[in-house]
Formats: C-alpha cells, sequence, structure tokens
C-alpha cells in the first residue's frame, strides 16, 4: 500500500510539472491582452483618435475579439488577435506622434519667416 502511495504521488507530482511547464512555454492570453490594452490607451491618450481613427478602431476591434476568445479559453487566436492590436494601436500612436511632429514642425516655420521679416524690416529701418 505504501508503495502504491508513493507511485500515485510520484505520478501526481510529475504532472504537476509537466502542466506547469507546458502553461509556461506559451505566452498568457491574459498578459498579451494586458499589453494590448495598455497599447490602445496609450494610442488614444496620444491622439490617435483623430489622427488614425481606422488604426485605432481596428486595434479596438481585435482586442475585443482577443478578449471574446479569451473568455472562450481559446488561447492561442486570443493570443494573435491581442497582438495584432498591439501592432494596431502602435501604428496608431506612431501616425499620431507623426501628425504632432509636423504640427510642431510647421509652427517652427511659420515662427522663423516671423522672425526673418522682423530682421529685414529692422535692417530697412536702420
Amino acid at each position: 500500500m505504501d508503495t502504491r502511495y508513493l507511485n500515485l504521488t510520484g505520478a501526481a507530482i510529475a504532472l504537476g510539472f509537466i502542466a506547469t511547464a507546458a502553461y509556461a512555454s506559451s505566452p498568457v492570453p491574459d498578459e498579451t491582452i494586458a499589453v494590448a490594452k495598455a497599447a490602445v490607451q496609450r494610442a488614444e491618450q496620444s491622439g490617435a483618435p483623430q489622427a488614425a481613427p481606422v488604426e485605432l478602431a481596428s486595434a479596438r476591434d481585435k482586442l475585443a475579439r482577443a478578449e471574446k476568445q479569451n473568455a472562450k479559453h481559446h488561447a492561442k487566436p486570443a493570443i494573435e488577435l491581442a497582438d495584432q492590436a498591439t501592432v494596431d494601436a502602435q501604428v496608431a500612436e506612431a501616425m499620431a506622434q507623426k501628425e504632432r511632429a509636423a504640427k510642431a514642425a510647421a509652427e517652427f516655420d511659420a515662427s522663423m519667416s516671423t522672425l526673418r521679416q522682423e530682421s529685414n524690416r529692422n535692417s530697412a529701418n536702420q
């Protein structure tokens, strides 16, 4: 009886290690979804709703679909959709940053033009 108990205990421990290793070897959907949520939030805060509404909408849609797949315990599609949502959100954020940079460059150019005009006017008056 004691050997049978030890064999069962050993088998249970071995199964526990195997299950832990299998679980650890693939990304956890919850973590991947959390990364996607953070990326979407950053994109929203960066001005993407105005600068890249299509890309942001795609990210939101894929994130929602990832959450649904995760709720159904479909890990692989949940991870894939969450990864895609992250990329879409990063593209939207980059587009918003590009638009802000273009506006800043235009404002700088306008300021430089104004300075040149003032400088020329002052030179002409002297």
